[in-house]
């Protein structure tokens, strides 16, 4: 290992991916830059969020070492991070001829999961976890994927509770188990079995996420145990903003925030919570940053070519979308409840229908940059006319269901498009609507909707990511689909 590896893996091991990056580019940019050099590379750039060139370089490292199961093995999570879902399974399976970690069993699962080859990916799991028995992330996996696939805790959970019976003070288990049942809609049930045994501080701070809204006191308490250790940590900051704000405390939570803000000036919920401060404290500069007439488009989106007219091509891409809607119910993680997600992003997607939206998207989105227009708030100053996907997918809701009110945290803008619509939309009642401005996050004296929009098919509403945003529930047997994606500026 060179001296230039050596230290680029001691600056990643600090955080310092940036400096890392650099300190390689000098070697990876020979031809015949060696593997590490090219592994560790890839690596620091897939941490700085530049994924298409991580992968370039880890090909590299691939060619020039073919035998190793390392490469192998990163440049199949690489492919599965850039949804090439074949080619991480291809990869993934070369790696396991000639080794057998269970982490390689993890991207393989993944990559077959996100072809809809369920039963694969469960036995995948499953032979992740035979090697390793207390393997947090491939058990909280096999968990998710039960649970889409069935809609029963019970079921989904039976493996977790297994190693969390084998190893009951792996805090990692019972964090995972308490996070899936919240999402199943079991807080207090998740917050019970996380603190039958000792906390780490992940585990102190996930406690105080499921108890926050039935007791924001005791939530506080599990922060205030981690902020005695690290008080400026991003996730310390973040947890006690949401405390102070559910026990009534804006003006405190401003403090969190602004120096949240300082740091990450773009982290879209962080800008929302300082949204949230504001308008508990009657400050004016909400309105400025929830300027809903300004921010909130709705709009038709064009008909793509190769189609006689936007009702045909609907209904050609609702179909395109049933197909890859093979799951029953939400995953863990997301905002949606009743219904079910993609589970691969549609932007790597071959279907014509498919590809084709984002050709009817284009001139809805650059209408709508041209509309906002520049300025020094959080969207407008980053507006630079162009835009590129950042994440796409389809969502599709059974009766009664609905998304929870929340944000994308990466996003820039973020969106609704509407492919199928259930007759209840017309009830008069707003069900099945989307709905703007109601906090995500418990607030004392809730803080309710502002702003309403009525879904029509082919209609496309662009909104700033930072607004909280969810949806009512509808009645009826049919279903109302979208598709959803960020835009972040190019």
């Amino acid at each position: 290992m060179t001296g230039v590896v050596e230290a680029a893996k001691a600056l990643m091991a600090q955080g310092r991916a940036q400096e890392a990056a650099a300190a390689l580019a000098v070697e990876t940019a020979n031809d015949d830059a060696g593997y590490l050099s090219l592994a560790y590379h890839a690596e620091a750039l897939k941490r700085l969020g530049k994924l298409d060139a991580a992968t370039q370089l880890a090909e590299r490292a691939l060619n020039a070492n073919p035998a190793s199961f390392s490469a192998r093995h990163n440049l199949a999570s690489f492919y599965g991070d850039l949804q090439r879902k074949q080619d991480s399974e291809r990869l993934a399976r070369s790696a396991l001829e000639i080794g057998d970690a269970p982490e390689t069993w993890v991207v393989l699962a993944r990559a077959l999961q996100g072809q809809n080859r369920f039963d694969e990916a469960e036995a995948a799991y499953k032979a992740a976890v035979q090697r390793r028995a207390n393997y947090a992330e491939a058990l909280a996996d096999l968990t998710q994927l039960l649970w889409m696939r069935t809609g029963d805790a019970a079921l989904a959970i039976g493996a977790l509770n297994s190693a969390i019976s084998a190893y009951p003070q792996d805090v990692q288990l019972r964090v995972r188990k308490a996070r899936f049942l919240q999402y199943a809609g079991q807080a207090q049930a998740g917050y019970d079995a996380l603190t039958a045994g000792p906390l780490d501080p992940v585990g102190e701070l996930t406690a105080a996420q499921l108890i926050l809204s039935e007791d924001a006191d005791r939530a506080l308490a599990h922060v205030q145990r981690v902020a005695a250790l690290t008080p400026d940590a991003a996730p310390v900051r973040l947890s006690l903003t949401e405390c102070l704000l559910a026990l009534g405390r804006p003006r405190d939570a401003l403090v969190q925030i602004e120096a949240m803000r300082r740091e990450s000036p773009d982290d879209q919920l962080v800008i929302a919570l300082q949204a949230t401060a504001w308008r508990m404290a009657g400050d004016a500069r909400y309105d400025t940053l929830y300027d809903y007439d300004a921010f909130v488009r709705p709009a038709q989106i064009d008909t793509p070519p190769g189609w006689a007219d936007l009702h045909t091509y609907l209904a050609e891409l609702a179909l395109a979308l049933e197909s890859l809607h093979g799951l029953e119910t939400h995953p863990v993680g997301q905002s949606l409840r009743g219904g079910s997600q993609t589970t691969t992003s549609l932007t790597r997607s071959e279907h014509p229908a498919i590809r084709a939206f984002f050709q009817a998207i284009d001139g809805p989105i650059r209408r709508y940059l041209t509309a906002v227009g520049p300025g020094n708030d959080p969207l407008r100053s980053r507006n630079t006319g162009d835009y590129r996907i950042e994440g796409c997918w389809s969502v599709r809701l059974r009766s009664n269901g609905f998304h929870t009110d929340h944000v994308h945290p990466r996003g820039w803008l973020s969106s609704a498009c509407y492919i199928r619509v259930p007759k209840a939309v017309k009830s008069g009642g707003r069900e099945g609507w989307i709905k703007f401005g109601e906090s995500g996050t418990p607030t004392g004296a809730p803080l309710p909707a502002e702003r309403y929009i009525e879904p029509a098919l082919g209609r496309l509403v662009l909104f700033p990511s930072y607004m909280w945003h969810g949806t009512a529930p509808f009645s009826g047997d049919d279903h109302r689909m979208t598709i959803a994606f960020d835009v972040v500026p190019a």
